[in-house]
């Protein structure tokens, strides 16, 4: 079996990765981003698909940009309702101190934190190799030097996170997701808060009592939208 390092867990192959998906999303000029397919998951190291990369128009942090996508990440080429819920409904970020996006994607999470607080240093997490180079390719794009797109392993142990902002992978499985929390979770600075966004029928709920219980924090839903819930996670 495929195993890929989040950290503090490793998440079995056949689960879904964090995700990273435009807004407003269309695209530019021609050519077909590829489908991800059940041998090739979005979680994958190393992508089987093939690299065509296209321009997508986007709206991140209030301004219209392009960005570079392709196929063997997450839903290259839609709006990802999740993604959008959560953006729509996260305060503005820290304007300075460390700063993390979990599961990056292509990076509009990521870009939307490092535009909005220059001052800042944002970390875009991802253990798809295809993913961080897009993300990296997309803060040169846009001009954003304050962005550092990195394995989970690259990530300095002294580091720790004045905002956490994440559509974490649900259907890696309950072992491996809360394996992965705890340690992400863990890693917040003082008073520092994660939003993450998920699923109401993907366990919206149980998972804030979870983390609530598990992890003796305090944990608010600040959103209810189209089928999702953004919880806030802080100190009590």
């Amino acid at each position: 079996m495929f195993l890929v390092s989040w950290g503090a867990s490793r998440v079995a192959r056949g689960a879904e990765t964090a995700r990273g998906i435009s807004l407003r999303a269309e695209p530019v000029g021609v050519g077909i981003v590829g489908a991800v397919s059940e041998q090739d998951h979005y979680f994958t190291a190393q992508p089987a698909s093939p690299d065509e990369r296209r321009l997508l128009r986007v709206h991140l942090a209030g301004r219209d940009v392009e960005v570079e996508t392709a196929g063997g990440i997450f839903s290259p080429d839609h709006v990802d309702l999740g993604t959008r819920v959560l953006l729509d409904h996260v305060p503005a970020p820290p304007a300075t101190g460390d700063l993390l996006d979990l599961g990056c994607g292509w990076g509009p999470i990521a870009l939307t934190l490092a535009l909005g607080s220059p001052a800042a240093r944002v970390w875009a997490v991802d253990v798809n190799e295809r993913a961080l180079d897009l993300t990296r390719r997309n803060a040169e794009r846009l001009g954003v030097p304050n962005l550092r797109a990195v394995r989970p392993d690259e990530v300095p142990e002294d580091v720790h996170f004045a905002a956490i902002w994440s559509n974490p992978p649900i259907r890696v499985g309950k072992v491996a997701l809360h394996a992965m929390l705890t340690h992400w979770l863990g890693r917040r600075a003082p008073g520092g808060e994660a939003h993450l966004v998920v699923g109401k029928n993907l366990g919206a709920d149980s998972l804030q009592r979870w983390i609530a219980t598990e992890l003796g924090v305090a944990v608010d839903r600040t959103a209810s939208a189209k089928g999702f819930r953004v919880l806030a996670v802080h100190d009590r």
